[in-house]
This record gives C-alpha cells, sequence and structure tokens, in this order.
C-alpha cells in the first residue's frame, strides 16, 4: 500500500480535507435528497431511495431484538450490496474512522484485508472467513468496503459476489451505489447514528 500526495485542487477542497467525498458525487452521486431528481421513480425507504432496475432485488435488513430495519440489501448483477446511511458531522467524515475500525474487525477473524484506492476513493478488500453457508468449503469470501461522505450523512457499502473480483460486475455495482439518494432530514442526531429507515410504500421487488 503506497500514499499518494493529493493534488492542489483536492487540498483546496475543503469538504475533501477531512471526509472522502468523490469529486464528482454532486454530479453523479451518492445523492443528497437535496439532489434528487424529483421526477425519478424511486422507491422511498425512509433514510435512503433506491432507483428501480431491472435485473434488481431488494431486501430490508431486520434487527431481530429491536424489529427496526438497519440496513437495506440489494442483489444486482450477480452481486450483493448491503447499504447503511449514518448521520454524520458537518465538519468532518465518518469514513476514515470506520475503515480503521473494519479492519480491525476483520483482523480479529481471522481474515485479511488491504486497502486501495478505488473509483470512488479509499476501499477495503478483504478476505472474510466463513463459519457456515455456500461458501464454507473454502473457509472464506471476498467483500469490498466501500464509503462515501456527504453533506451531514455517510453511505457505506459492502460488496460480495462477483463484484468483489470482476470489473464488469463491479462497474454495474458501483453504478447502482451511486445512484442511492440519502435522505438525512433536520432532525438532530449524533454522529454514527443510523438514519432511521422504513417499510416502502408499495412492497415488492424493485
Amino acid at each position: 500500500m503506497t500514499d499518494e500526495t493529493p493534488d492542489d485542487d483536492t487540498l483546496a477542497d475543503d469538504a475533501a480535507t477531512e471526509t472522502h467525498v468523490p469529486l464528482d458525487r454532486a454530479a453523479d452521486g451518492p445523492f443528497d435528497e437535496t439532489e434528487a431528481n424529483p421526477v425519478r421513480p424511486y422507491i422511498d425507504l425512509g433514510g435512503i431511495k433506491i432507483l428501480p432496475r431491472e435485473g434488481l432485488n431488494l431486501r430490508l435488513e431486520v434487527e431481530e431484538q429491536t424489529k427496526r430495519i438497519v440496513a437495506v440489501g440489494l442483489d444486482y448483477a450477480e452481486s450483493t450490496l448491503q447499504v447503511q446511511a449514518f448521520a454524520a458531522p458537518r465538519s468532518t467524515g465518518l469514513w476514515e474512522e470506520t475503515r480503521e475500525q473494519i479492519r480491525a474487525q476483520i483482523r480479529q477473524q481471522g481474515g485479511r484485508v488491504e486497502e486501495r484506492e478505488g473509483p470512488l476513493g479509499p476501499e477495503l478488500l478483504a478476505e472474510v472467513p466463513v463459519i457456515a453457508g455456500a461458501d464454507a468449503a473454502s473457509g472464506k469470501r471476498l467483500a469490498r468496503f466501500i464509503g462515501v461522505d456527504g453533506p451531514r450523512w455517510f453511505l457505506r457499502g459492502v460488496i460480495g459476489g462477483a463484484a468483489a473480483a470482476d470489473p464488469d460486475a463491479a462497474a454495474k455495482v458501483e453504478d447502482l451505489f451511486r445512484s442511492i439518494v440519502v435522505v438525512r432530514g433536520g432532525t438532530p442526531m449524533p454522529p454514527r447514528d443510523l438514519i432511521p429507515l422504513k417499510m416502502p410504500a408499495t412492497p415488492g421487488a424493485a
């Protein structure tokens, strides 16, 4: 892993000094609710809006004890994408700190992880031990951890399946991630709190 020296434009961008924001985020996503196209037929999940597309299936992941929705699972291009949106401070982002936490967790589990520069900025590529399930025979699975700091929010994605290694599938899933809209809302929230999710008004697969 090598450290890259940021160019002058990056240093001049105040948002990029403490946060990891792709320079084209406002234009290409992930979007803040103020930037989203109002006529697009988004699936409204509360803190996150998803743009339907052919071949996309949506799952809501529910915490068993509290019964609250804690993540959105998307199956697309022979891959999986789990997304979560968190409240973030106005002046600093969460991705730098979150990457350190993910690294520590994976190593504690006996996995391997490396940081690299991806299309959305710094990301983690991990080999995660598998305890049971379809991948158990191989003993590990590949996962990519991506994240983008937005205005007062942080969007995290975990990519599995084909898009963890195959460039064509990766491009499709990255485009899906970029199409997501985060609805932070005006309610005061502590940093790192999950932005609340809800069932869509019209149930069904995307």
